[in-house]
């Protein structure tokens, strides 16, 4: 597993967790475009000291998703659909990158953990789809399988041995990790087989990376990284009129 050196660790933790309780905010609509906050109002509200309220407001206004008001005040921003769409094209090819960095760096035990990642999500599928067709609640189990899919991507990055690289695809998401679960569960409430002609790209990358192929990986990956941002992206958008 990939890890962070001590001394980032000490420096950027509570920063890190700052930034990404308040981009979750914004991503939820907790946080409205248009909203004034203070720096203490947030911290206050994370029970955090002022220093990482700053240090995460001021990588929030590198994102483009706050602007500064005053000293110690902000506003979160409109941000247009074009923007949005520039910044989805900036995580696909760091998803990419990501893989193709997986292809050259991974350990045989860490392509071990994948597949065993990927046989548990097939046990809940399975047992998902016998519960649909039995009529009886399936919730749990679908919360299951989103929390083994999040772990299958975080494996994937662990692969990467890069902390730069990951912190470039942590300011470039789209949808935060709660916002983008947020969206799924409302796409399965409609269509509860969306996104399963996709699941099997899993395991091609999980070959790809095992066959040290950088290239597949990477389109692999970036594949399935512009198919599900333009699912939940088609379906964010306003209805016309």
């Amino acid at each position: 597993m990939a890890t962070t050196p001590p001394e980032i660790l000490a420096a950027d933790t509570l920063a890190d967790q700052t930034y990404r309780a308040v981009r979750t905010a914004i991503a939820t609509g907790k946080l409205v475009p248009g909203q004034r906050v203070t720096e203490r109002g947030l911290a206050e509200e994370l029970s955090v000291s002022p220093t990482p309220v700053r240090e995460a407001v001021r990588r929030l206004q590198q994102d483009g998703l706050l602007e500064r008001t005053g000293p110690r005040t902000v506003k979160v921003s409109f941000i247009s659909e074009t923007a949005i769409r520039d910044l989805a094209e900036v995580e696909i090819a760091l998803r990419g990158m990501i893989a193709r960095f997986a292809a050259e760096r991974a350990t045989d035990d860490q392509l071990d953990q994948l597949d065993a990642i990927l046989d548990d999500a097939d046990d809940l599928l399975i047992l998902i789809r016998q519960r649909r067709e039995q009529g009886t609640p399936h919730d749990r189990h679908l919360h299951q399988l989103l929390d083994t899919m999040q772990r299958f991507n975080e494996a994937v990055e662990d692969c990467v041995g890069n902390p730069v690289l990951l912190r470039l695809l942590e300011q470039a998401r789209v949808f935060s990790p709660s916002g983008r679960r947020a969206r799924l569960l409302e796409l399965l409430a409609t269509n509860d087989e969306f996104g399963l002609d996709r699941y099997q790209n899993h395991r091609r990358l999980v070959r790809a990376l095992r066959d040290r192929d950088p290239a597949a990986a990477e389109r692999i990956a970036t594949e399935r990284a512009r198919a599900g941002l333009s699912d939940m992206l088609e379906s964010a958008a306003p209805e016309p009129g």
